[in-house]
């Protein structure tokens, strides 16, 4: 007699059909399996299969005409986020992605085609970021590719970046949750016959009940829980052990003895316990997602950067924070600020630098009616543009969070969790080994029951959940007090920060109330165009500058440069306009000290000089105060002007540098770090660029430009500087609460672990405890924070 042999398909593992395909020894369920196969397998890229067994999805062949549609000038640009002749990104949402072989293969795509630069996958939103260039590969063929792959891109045209601005609902979790759910609530009522002691008379209505239970149990065995068994099993692929091995061995131990005791008659086994403790452990895992997902949304999208451009509201131009733009409103951007939206272009050209999406710092010039993209810079002339999208949070965050920008310090904190959290794993299941053996002699029938406890309570997930929510409840009370940070490796850095600089103009003075006059003679023609050349520079002098003077009279400049620490310069009516240094607009005679002087030269010819008077900051002397020796320098590039009024307002032992070129700072920290110190550099973002990277952690100041240099590590408003002494104590607070956090999931898992090894805790009041201990690391963790903030920070 033959036996037909069930064969499955080597790329998704689903039965073939009796038309099977065949290349070699491996069999294909269809065609489109076949491909994907040999696509990678021409590619060297079968490292794929290793990763997890049948790890594809079923596929068909796709046509690249299926997704032509996209290619349309006018889709294509809903569904681009940064478009040019050489380098274009885009992003899909691909809701097939389930495992790390998908991340892997749609991670190497460059592999697969020609033209693909680079591609991301975000697992947790199911999403793929992918650059490519526009003349090598059409965006439909990338489509059709994911598609052929097995991860078809689900494409909204109504509002492509809506989908991802708000929290993902993980629907298979939630459909899992409610089959365990129904089916625990329906096994509690069949038990009822053993829970009430019922005679012996009524045996067979017990029997019958306990193979109904089996039957509810099946489907929350074989689909509930089949994430903590897929986990497991790739754990044991990968030659590694993660925290879901202990859970799928006490589930396993106590649905396979449950069955050994109903088929056999020895009992009733214990499929209710088994049921509850899978729907216990799905809400606990429901509360993280749900939590998390809530603190990565405030993060991207409610806590947004304090930073201001210009736009034009009733004829002025009047800065406005960039979350609150509107398609359609018409914006100026000067020098160096970033464009906060895609905009078009409504000047005659301008020059745009995509360094911080491309990673290519070459200016491209633009055209009039050409879109300029969010993230972008303006280098040279100020240019008016037209906001055709709202402003994206989550787009600003990852460019600045680009690895080009990351400094290279690793979290301290994370690493030792990674450490705890694996060999936390062994020592369960050495515990558990242990415990089994000892009840096995001792009690052998209530050994299965204590064994599954066991496994059960003892998690490090509230280990792994006390640093990002100590540190995410700390990034959301620093941005209530405008304070912005790139990431929560900052908050780490910025508590072991033991030394201040400050930089002077715009950060520790400010322009609220200048005294400004003018020391020289100039013509209305003249003043305007110091007025237009003032204002299309962010440094802090040039604003005070510009806003000083009155003029109604219109000129126009060109051929606009901005060297840092020195001056700004521009073509007006054939001649070049200068402001600046002594040195690089004046006659080198620095002259009165008593104040900051910026020179004005026309064609060489000195015309004159601002005498500025700026005030220090509302709240400075006595931050400084509180500071005491761990403010260790002023580095200001302006003259000796303010020394007289920084001695008295820094501590004594402070140095105060004059003259300091940015090179100049950032030789000073390099020097203080050499040291051993943990520098913390508080500057304008604009001159200081170079010293914020080189610090360990970079805090740029902003009032009301859209400048900042993505080297920095965060933006303080400019009326929050005052509260600087505060924020590195709440910084160090933030640690020490991380730390109680730590010891409050190890008293939980050891006193657990001692009450179900001691055989006093049943199986479902551990799946009980398991969520309770990482709800109660987060609780406290989030109501400390909150608590010791309103307290330092006084919000």
């Amino acid at each position: 007699m033959l036996v037909k042999e069930a064969l499955t398909c080597y790329h998704c593992g689903q039965a073939c059909e009796d038309d099977q395909l065949k290349v070699g020894d491996k069999t294909f369920c269809c065609y489109g399996c076949q491909v994907v196969y040999e696509i990678l397998n021409s590619n060297d890229l079968c490292q794929y299969y290793s990763l997890q067994d049948h790890p594809g999805t079923t596929v068909k062949q796709v046509e690249e005409i299926a997704y032509a549609y996209v290619d349309d000038a006018v889709v294509r640009q809903k569904l681009v986020e940064f478009d040019s002749p050489e380098f274009t990104r885009t992003k899909f949402f691909v809701p097939a992605v389930h495992c790390a072989s998908c991340i892997w293969l749609l991670e190497n795509l460059h592999k697969l085609r020609h033209g693909v630069v680079r591609s991301e996958v975000n697992f947790a939103r199911k999403s793929v970021t992918i650059d490519f260039h526009p003349q090598k590969v059409k965006l439909s063929q990338l489509a059709a590719l994911l598609a052929s792959l097995g991860y078809p891109p689900q494409i909204s045209l109504d509002n492509p970046s809506q989908a991802a601005e708000r929290p993902r609902v993980d629907r298979g979790l939630l459909i899992k949750l409610a089959i365990a759910g129904f089916c625990f609530g329906n096994i509690m009522l069949f038990s009822f016959p053993e829970y009430l002691g019922l005679s012996e008379s009524d045996a067979i209505l017990r029997r019958l009940f306990s193979w109904l239970n089996i039957a509810l149990s099946l489907p929350v065995f074989l689909y509930s829980d089949s994430d903590y068994f897929r986990s497991a099993w790739k754990s044991f692929n990968q030659r590694q052990i993660n925290i879901d091995v202990p859970i799928a061995a006490g589930l396993l131990a106590l649905f396979t003895r449950s069955l050994w005791d109903i088929i056999t008659g020895f009992g009733p086994g214990y499929l209710d316990s088994f049921a509850g403790l899978v729907f216990f452990l799905l809400i606990g895992k429901w509360f993280q997602s749900l939590t998390y997902e809530s603190l990565s949304f405030d993060r991207d999208y409610k806590s947004y950067f304090p930073l201001a451009v210009h736009r034009l509201a009733g004829g002025e131009w009047k800065p406005v924070v960039i979350y609150e733009l509107k398609k359609g409103d018409e914006i100026r951007i000067r020098n160096l600020e970033i464009i906060p939206a895609d905009s078009v272009l409504q000047e005659s050209h301008a020059y745009i630098d995509y360094s911080f999406v491309t990673g290519e710092a070459r200016p491209v010039k633009a055209s009039e009616g050409n879109l300029l993209y969010a993230g972008g810079r303006i280098v040279g002339q100020p240019a008016r543009m037209r906001v055709e999208k709202n402003t994206s949070q989550s787009q600003l965050t990852s460019l600045w969070n680009n690895d080009a920008f990351r400094k290279s310090e690793e979290s301290k904190y994370r690493k030792i969790i990674d450490q705890a959290a694996r060999r936390f794993t062994w020592a369960v299941l050495g515990i558990a080994f242990l415990t089994g053996v000892y009840w096995q002699v001792t009690n052998p029938q209530e050994m299965w029951l204590v064994l599954t406890s066991v496994l059960m309570v003892a998690c490090p997930c509230a280990l792994a959940l006390a640093a990002p929510f100590t540190y995410g409840s700390m990034l959301r009370a620093f941005g209530r007090n405008h304070l912005y940070l790139k990431n929560a490796d900052v908050i780490e850095r910025l508590a072991a920060v033991d030394v201040v600089v400050f930089d002077k103009t715009g950060t520790v003075t400010h322009g609220q109330y200048p005294e400004i006059r003018f020391e020289g003679i100039l013509a209305d023609q003249e003043w305007a165009a110091v007025k237009t050349l003032s204002g299309s520079s962010t440094h802090p002098l040039s604003s005070l500058i510009h806003k000083h003077i009155v003029s109604n009279h219109k000129t126009i400049l060109t051929d606009f440069l901005e060297k840092p620490g020195r001056g700004v310069e521009a073509k007006w009516d054939g001649k070049i306009i200068r402001m600046g240094s002594a040195n690089y607009a004046g006659d080198g005679a620095v002259g009165d000290t008593a104040a900051s002087r910026v020179y004005l030269s026309i064609d060489n010819e000195v015309k004159g000089c601002f005498v500025i008077r700026t005030s220090v900051r509302n709240g400075i002397h006595d931050m400084l105060r509180r500071l005491g020796n761990r403010c260790v320098a002023l580095l200001s590039g302006d003259h000796e002007g303010d020394l007289e009024q920084m001695s008295r307002i820094f501590p004594n032992g402070t140095e105060l540098r004059f003259h300091q070129t940015p090179h100049d700072k950032m030789e000073y920290i390099s020097h203080l770090q050499q040291s051993g110190k943990k520098v913390l550099m508080v500057g304008d973002g604009l001159n200081d660029a170079g010293a914020l990277r080189q610090s360990d952690v970079g805090i740029a100041v902003t009032d009301d430009t859209g400048v900042f240099t993505p080297a920095c590590d965060g933006i303080l408003q400019g009326d929050q500087v005052s509260k600087l002494d505060s924020i590195l104590v709440a910084a160090k607070s933030s640690t020490t609460i991380l730390k109680l956090s730590f010891a409050l999931s190890f008293f939980y898992n050891a006193i657990a672990l001692s009450v179900a090894v001691s055989g006093h805790l049943t199986p479902l009041v551990a799946a009980i405890l398991m969520p309770i201990s990482s709800i109660s690391v987060v609780s406290f963790s989030t109501f400390a924070v909150n608590w010791m903030t309103r307290k330092k920070l006084q919000v």
